[in-house]
């Protein structure tokens, strides 16, 4: 647990520098459009270019992202298969749910982006395989920040599917082609 605190501290570190900051708020204004554009759509997301970090990321990180979910929505339960998840607050509030069973309660993990809270109250780490969920409010989108293990074109998304023999689906969020 000190350990993975320990990187989520350094993440933290990173993400609040105000150079980093400045060029994920860039970001941050295109994925805004991309929402803007595309009512229907809970979320909108882009990946962010590791240069941007320089060599500051802990060795395990091989993507981050930029997510922004649509007021009011809850986009249903989700894992990652084959990355381990850290993600924080950038803008808004949320609740980003976690179990382990989907025939287990949620676990709520209220996020906001206040630069004084404890680092809990910002960021939550989600293990490979673990079902998670963000729940937002109706007031305003949430715009999060996302770290993962493996890299952007191979970040596998799984879903609940009980019309495939498998019981999920799969998606990745970045064309290869």
């Amino acid at each position: 647990m000190k350990a993975e605190r320990t990187i989520l501290e350094r993440l933290d570190e990173i993400v609040r520098g105000e150079e980093v900051r400045e060029k994920i708020l860039r970001i941050v204004k295109r994925v805004r459009a991309k929402l803007a554009q595309t009512p229907k759509e809970v979320m909108a997301w882009e990946p962010i270019p590791l240069a941007m970090f320089g060599n500051a990321l802990p060795p395990e990180i091989c993507s981050g992202w930029v997510f922004i979910l649509r007021a009011g929505v809850n986009t249903g339960p989700e894992r990652h298969p084959n990355s381990h998840q850290r993600m924080m607050c950038f803008d808004g509030i949320g609740d980003m749910q976690i179990t382990t069973d989907l025939n287990s309660p949620w676990q709520s993990n209220v996020l906001g982006n206040d630069s004084e809270a404890p680092l809990e109250q910002r960021w939550v780490s989600i293990p490979q395989n673990v079902w998670h969920q963000p729940v937002v409010g109706s007031e305003a989108d949430w715009v999060v920040v996302s770290f993962h293990t493996v890299p952007a074109e191979d970040l596998i998304e799984e879903r609940p599917d009980p019309d495939s023999a498998a019981g999920t689906k799969q998606m990745v969020y970045l064309d290869k082609g």
